[in-house]
Formats: structure tokens, sequence, C-alpha cells
């Protein structure tokens, strides 16, 4: 491999010849090879998108030339269509400022926009420092990148993959509102309901959980960019913070704000800590739905079997013919991943001393982590299990049959400790209600009949 000199003010470093990254991208390779877990390439593209409006700005108030605006933006771009991501190789395990992987852009887009400025005859040359990082701070600049990233993550793939499964679930309820079927609670037969009822609850579920996320993820448009390095905005104009939150609004039609307190933006994760518990919340909830998924498709023969699950894959090495819910357990799974970035999240907000907080990496990249497996394992789950969920008849009406707790709709007729003796006889001598009520003589055949109708129950 051939190397290149590249300096910085600790000095001389080489640098592989064909890498558009600088000396203090270099040197973070060096001194941190721990973990294969890459910067983020969300975090990359929302530094890209801010050095680009920065730029703009930079040059709307006389601080920067037409020729390097035009250079950091053009860059810029290449970065955000994805055909620089191999410049981009630190690890998250770095600076809890994240300032290697804002040198790592800086550097990148300087050097790119070098290499245009020299095929225009341009004489003019980037700095990665004085020019594409004019008037911010990585304090600054990490953490504003970070909430573009949390929040197109959010918006682009959490809430339309949530939409789906939604949708899928609120079909199936409407599909399946006539079913009778039983119910259960303390893993106990309880009184009927409808499948279509129970489909409902899921789908109310996702329902609520979007809502709560569409709420919570506002708080992180305020963008901390103008704070520079302790939130007093020293070396940054007047204004800088609020215009190149507008020129970012503008590039992605999204409103977002600078920040009303800098000295908050920069040193707190609150607000990424209130998203990702509505993520968690999220997450909650998946779990419990892709659990009550594979206990009612359980069986086929030995298990409950009120629903038929797609068959996607052989479920055993060993035993020819098993089946396995193997969606819901990729759900779950990927629940267990949530819960546990949420408690790194958490603990990682809560280490902010004095102006600043430096565990932003590892919040980002587990933010990140969880919006994008659950976006995807949400898609998984409705595309692979939940669209090809039918209901077994014959079973729904077995289990339905010979429900004991068929026999709270005669607490109003006979009271509750009479029902309770016909259930416990029923159960005890293996019969019906209905025989065990005609035994007891608390009731004729007829007024069982009468009273007792799965129907009228739910």
């Amino acid at each position: 491999m051939s190397y290149r000199i590249e300096h910085d003010s600790m000095g001389e470093i080489n640098v592989p010849e064909d890498s558009l990254w600088g000396a203090q991208t270099q040197r973070s390779k060096h001194n941190f090879k721990i973990g294969t877990e890459k910067m983020p390439i969300g975090v990359i593209h929302g530094l890209a998108l801010l050095k680009k409006s920065a730029a703009i700005v930079s040059h709307s108030l006389g601080n920067l030339s037409e020729a390097k605006k035009e250079a950091i933006a053009e860059a810029a771009d290449e970065i955000l269509a994805g055909k620089l991501d191999a410049h981009f190789p630190l690890v998250v395990w770095q600076t809890g400022s994240g300032t290697q992987s804002n040198m790592n852009v800086n550097e990148v887009i300087a050097r790119r926009g070098n290499q245009l400025l020299e095929g225009k005859g341009s004489e003019e040359r980037l700095h990665p420092n004085d020019d594409v990082n004019k008037s911010q701070s990585s304090n600054d600049t990490f953490p504003t990148a970070l909430h573009i990233a949390g929040v197109l993550s959010v918006e682009n793939q959490l809430l339309p993959a949530i939409d789906v499964l939604k949708e899928t679930l609120g079909k199936k309820s409407e599909q399946f509102m006539d079913i009778i079927k039983i119910g259960r609670t303390h893993l106990q037969d309880a009184t009927p309901l409808s499948l279509g009822q129970e489909f409902s609850g899921w789908h109310r579920m996702l329902e609520k959980s979007a809502k709560m996320i569409s709420q919570s993820v506002e708080d992180m448009k305020e963008l901390a960019i103008g704070g520079t390095a302790v939130g007093t905005g020293l070396n940054a104009p007047k204004g800088f913070g609020d215009q190149v939150a507008a020129e970012i609004s503008k590039a992605l039609g999204i409103e977002f704000t600078s920040a009303k307190n800098k000295f908050h933006s920069l040193t707190s994760y609150d607000d990424v800590v209130y998203v990702h518990g509505a993520v968690k919340a999220l997450a909650a909830d998946l779990m419990k739905i892709a659990n009550d998924v594979r206990l009612l498709a359980s069986g086929p023969r030995s298990g409950i079997g009120e629903i038929s699950i797609p068959e996607n894959e052989p479920g055993s090495s060993i035993m020819p013919g098993k089946v396995n819910p193997t969606q819901s357990e990729a759900m779950t799974m990927v629940v267990a991943q949530v819960m546990g970035n949420d408690t790194t999240i958490s603990f990682a907000a809560s280490q902010g001393n004095y102006q600043l907080n430096v565990f932003k990496p590892v919040i980002i990249h587990n933010f990140l982590q969880s919006v994008g497996l659950l976006s995807d394992a949400i898609l998984s789950f409705n595309n692979n299990c939940a669209v090809g969920i039918e209901p077994n008849l014959d079973t729904i009406k077995h289990h339905v049959d010979n429900s004991l707790m068929l026999v709270t709709a005669l607490n109003p007729y006979i009271g509750y400790e009479n029902a309770a003796k016909i259930a416990k006889h029923a159960h005890k001598n293996g019969t019906t209600l209905k025989e065990a009520a005609i035994e007891l003589d608390l009731l004729t055949a007829d007024k069982f009949d009468e009273i007792v109708i799965p129907e009228n129950m739910i």
C-alpha cells in the first residue's frame, strides 16, 4: 500500500494514498482499535448535511467564498449520495464527544472539495478546520448530527414500518370479528371474546405507540448547532445556529430549530432518552404480540393451536416436519436487544459532566440500532407471519365448548357460589357445565341453553 504524508497540529503521519481522510482520522484509526462497530452512516450523513448547510450560511454572511461554498456543498452531496461511504472508517468506541468523526467528515470534504476545486482550475483550497468546520465545534456538530440521524430514522424507517403491521392487524381484526373464542387471563381460561377483538388490542398497541413516538421525537428537532464549544457560541456569528437549522429544514422538509438553550443541548440527552423510552414501549408491545402469536399457534396437535401461521422453513435438524414460530422468535430477540440498548442510553445520558456529555457515540449507536432493528423486525414479522395468520375454527370451537368459564354467564341467575359449584363439579367429574348444572339440580337444560350463549358474552 502506498502512503502520503499528512499533518495536523501534532505533526506528520502516513495516510493511505487512496483515502480521502487526513491526519486526525488516521490517528483515531491507530489509537482506537476497539470492536467492529463503525460510526453509523446516518451520523456521517447528518454531519455532511450540516457542513453543507453551514457553508451556505457562512457564504451568505460573507465569511466563505463562493468557490469554497460550492466545493463543500458538492463534496457533501457525494457523501449524502453514499458515494464516499468507504472513507469513514472510524469506530463507535472513540472520543466521547465524537470529535474524531467530526474531523473525519471535515477532512473528507476538504480533500474531495480540493479535488473539485483543482478540477475547475481554481487556486482556492479548503482547510478542514478553518473552512469546513467554520463557526463550529465538535461539541455542537456531533449532537446536531445525532439528532438529525435519530429523527430521520424514526420518521423514515420506524413509523412507516409500524403503519404496515398496524394495517395488517386492523384488517385481520375486521376479518375475525365474528369468530368467538375463549379468553385467557393468568394463563387460565376466562370468558369469551372474539378473535377480532383480540387482534384489535394488538392494533391499538401499535396505534398508541406510533402516536407516542411521533410526539416524543418533536423534542429531538432542536439542534445544538450554534453553541460551539461550551454553549456560548464563541467564534460563531450571531444567529448562525438559527440560519443553519433553517437550511437543514429546507433540505429535509422537516422543521428543525436551533435549541433555545445551548448549555442544555451540549450536555443533556434527556430528549433522546425520552424518544427511546417511547421506542421501548413499542418494543414491549411487540414482545406481547409476538408471544401471543406463538402461543396461540402452538402445537400443532399438543398446544393451543387456535391460529395457524405461515410455515417458512424447517424447524428442526432432527425432527422431520417440525415448523417453528421463527418470526416471533426473531422479534422477541430484537426486543431483548432494544431493552438492553435502553439501559445503555439511559446510563450514558446520565453522565454529562459540566458543559459536555462524552458518551455521545454510544448513545446514537444504540439508538439507531434499536430503531433499525425494530423497523426491520416489524416488516419481517408482518410479511412472513402476520399477513398469513388464519384461524383454526374447529380448535377454537372445541376450546369454547369445553371452557368452564362460560359458567360466568350464570352469576346473575344463580349467584357466584352456585355457579362455582357447577364449574368445580364439571371439572372434577369430566362433564360439561350443562350436565353439571342438571346433576346439581340448579338449572334445567332449557334454562341453561337460554342463558349460556357465548356469542352474547362478548
